[in-house]
């Protein structure tokens, strides 16, 4: 399959090791990985990239993932209906993350000690429409 014709997954993640687990893992299922270390760099990536989903994590250096996804639904059309994954170590009870996800729909939320790399994929696939 070309590269360009794989479904394009932007995982924006600081913290490496996480990051390079997501990245392989999905590569390993088929998908295209973009990779982004901090919201700032996500943002201008998924602008001009236009993945079929993001990864995004909520607490990283620069611009957290909360201001990228708010830019991001600002943007365009293409921004608005992005489906996003924020992944975090913070509760789901955290208030300004589900204002944020309710506000800003098509968006979930995982809180990342509760899921492992496979249940990851499989919500990916979920979000996209993809079955196995």
């Amino acid at each position: 399959m070309a590269e360009d014709k794989k479904t394009k997954i932007l995982i924006v993640e600081d913290e490496e090791v996480i990051c390079k687990a997501y990245a392989d893992e999905l590569r390993d299922e088929g998908f295209a990985i973009l990779i982004a270390k901090n919201g700032q760099v996500g943002l201008e990536l998924a602008l001009r990239e236009k993945p079929d989903l993001i990864l995004l994590d909520i607490l990283m250096p620069v611009m957290d993932g909360l201001t990228m996804m708010d830019q991001l639904r600002q943007k365009d059309l293409y921004g608005k209906n992005v489906p996003i994954i924020l992944l975090t170590n913070l509760s789901a009870s955290e208030e300004k993350i589900m204002k944020a996800i309710t506000k800003d729909e098509p968006a979930y939320y995982l809180v990342k000690s509760d899921w492992n790399l496979s249940q990851v994929v499989e919500k990916i696939r979920e979000r996209l429409g993809i079955h196995t």
